[in-house]
């Protein structure tokens, strides 16, 4: 098997090993195993081709039922804090006597997160994993069960031959400036770091340093399974820190020295092309279903495709919820495959015709009466398409990955918000000129003047001209990104923070005209509703600052967070 074939056949075949245990299980996984199992392994129908009888979340609220006398836990996490807590409630509600769990942390970090680092025990087998196992016989109500502890580096989830994504991973965030605060809290005032390219992985919070340590442990599974010596090569402080502790793994040194293949290996801190991220440059339409698309429940990389074209329910409150959504995930089907893996590389246009050529092929396959027509792909004529499909069940279930695709790429076309792509487009387009030909403070007075004639009119209709909350905050990270190649040009810096402070007065108070928050704007402000009278209603906790203070306070953490520093307020850094 080639090098190619390796690194992408490493997530499937790591789950065989979970599904070797689960015949006669009921299954509880966390969110991150569970992405890795939906793209990866053929998600739950894998599990139960395999023999599980259910699939449950881990949850403490979760148990099994009395005639499930055998449970397997697939978790992402190290099985301390509250990891372990979950297990013991879910036991406790149960009545199993056959218990396995499968984590991703590998032994030598249980051992090293720890209070025993001896090497010696180490080599004495598998300590923590055995006292584990007296645990889980423990909980159960009786020693003489079975329990067993293993490891499955179930971390990744293959979206294509040639993209490997790691759920568990996703909260791994580069190290901000504001991060050194946190960082030189606990040092000796001579010892402390003066920037963030100098920290050291020791100096990290504990939490920091374990995800670190998994990801590369991780990544070295990934390498040895395809049998690669690896060159690292690194570009920002997180990077470094990532490379060394790949470099260092104890089990890397012997993989280098019997590997047969050799490939290269880039760490990119994402904070150094936020441009990338988030401007609206990419002609690509699975860019775009990602973007406008609500994500499906628990996971970072998929979302939910509205089915409804594909039933003769009727919308009304009462079967609200009865159907369940579909999924970008279609690994049961090779056309679905093929078809998906052509719309994450070809540009919008080709992505839509291959997606309307696939609709016609399957709908001919079927003898369905389809009219063909030439020319520009709509969304009402992809829809059309699918909705020949209704009523029969068995070329739906035949065709069901291609239809999920079709139904993603009409939604999508037809969604409001991407009437806002091309004036997000131009936008950034017309700051990156003003940026170039005169500087940071004429693009804030642009800024400016955008983010006020969003707010003329009360209430943000997404489908009117004017650019939501979420589109200016982007804006601005997209703006202070492309600031940090044109620090060295001399600016005003009295003009430059009265301008910024005028900027948070104008999104605050654009803010207090919200009837609704997004999730990206409940996640800012701290999960706070604003009603039509502009008044917070907190939902965690209540707070004594009037209204305006506290969305102000909110506002301006994440504006420090794209890069404006404001005096007379804390900072929140990105420390996760």
């Amino acid at each position: 098997m080639s090098p190619t074939d390796s690194f992408a056949s490493f997530p499937a075949q790591v789950w065989e090993k979970v599904l070797s245990k689960v015949k006669k299980a009921v299954v509880f996984m966390d969110e991150p195993c569970s992405e890795s199992l939906h793209w990866s392994a053929g998600g739950a129908a894998r599990l139960f081709g395999a023999g599980a009888r259910n699939v449950k979340r881990f949850s403490s609220f979760e148990a099994g039922a009395d005639d499930e006398p055998k449970a397997v836990f697939v978790v992402s996490t190290l099985l301390k804090g509250r990891t372990a807590d979950v297990i013991k409630d879910i036991i406790s509600l149960s009545r199993f006597q056959y218990c396995v769990v499968f984590t991703a942390v590998p032994h030598s970090l249980h051992l090293a997160s720890g209070s025993s680092s001896s090497s010696s025990a180490e080599s004495e087998g598998s300590p923590v994993f055995a006292r584990f196992e007296e645990k889980l016989c423990e909980w159960m109500g009786d020693m003489n069960y079975t329990a067993e502890v293993a490891y499955a580096p179930v971390a990744f989830a293959r979206l294509s031959p040639q993209l490997l994504l790691a759920p568990a991973f996703a909260d791994l965030f580069p190290l901000l400036e504001s991060d050194l605060q946190s960082v030189n809290e606990k040092r000796p005032e001579k010892r402390r770091f003066l920037s963030v390219a100098d920290v050291d992985a020791a100096a990290l919070p504990v939490e920091l340093q374990v995800k670190m340590k998994a990801f590369a442990s991780a990544l070295d599974a990934l390498l040895e399974f395809s049998s690669v010596r690896e060159e690292s090569f690194a570009v920002g402080p997180l990077s470094r820190l990532l490379a060394a502790e790949l470099a260092s793994h104890p089990q890397a040194k012997n993989r280098r020295k019997t590997a047969q293949n050799k490939a290269s290996v880039v760490f990119i801190d994402r904070t150094l092309d936020l441009t990338g991220a988030v401007g609206h440059h990419g002609d690509n339409l699975v860019e775009k279903i990602l973007s406008v698309l609500p994500p499906l429940p628990g996971h970072v990389t998929d979302v939910q495709v509205d089915m409804w074209e594909l039933t003769h329910l009727r919308r009304t409150s009462e079967v609200q919820g009865v159907l369940a959504p579909g999924c970008l995930a279609q690994n049961q089907s090779a056309t679905a495959r093929l078809l998906w893996e052509a719309m994450l590389v070809a540009k919008q246009k080709e992505a839509v015709m291959e997606v309307r050529r696939q609709l016609v092929e399957a709908a001919s396959k079927e003898n369905l009466p389809i009219k063909m027509s030439l020319g520009r792909v709509t969304a009402e004529q992809l829809s059309s398409y699918v909705q020949l499909f209704r009523g029969s069940w068995g070329a739906v279930e035949s065709h069901c990955g291609v239809l999920q695709l079709g139904l993603a790429t009409a939604h999508t076309l037809r969604h409001p918000a991407l009437t806002h792509w091309d004036a997000c487009l131009a936008f950034e387009r017309l700051l990156l000129q003003a940026l170039g030909d005169s500087g940071l403070p004429d693009v804030l007075k642009q800024l400016l003047h955008l983010v006020k004639s969003s707010g003329s009119d009360t209430g943000v209709d997404p489908g009117s001209g004017d650019l939501s909350v979420d589109e200016l905050l982007v804006l601005l990270v997209y703006v202070y990104s492309l600031a940090q190649e044109t620090k060295s040009r001399s600016h005003d810096e009295d003009q430059v923070e009265k301008l910024e402070a005028e900027l948070v007065g104008a999104l605050t108070l654009l803010l207090t005209q919200q009837t609704t928050l997004s999730p990206l704007l409940r996640d800012i402000t701290g999960g706070a509703m604003i009603n039509h009278d502009a008044h917070v209603v907190p939902q965690r906790r209540v707070h004594r600052t009037t209204p305006l203070e506290q969305i102000a306070c909110q506002c301006k953490t994440s504006l420090e967070y794209c890069g404006i520093s404001l005096p007379a307020a804390g900072t929140k850094g990105m420390f996760k």
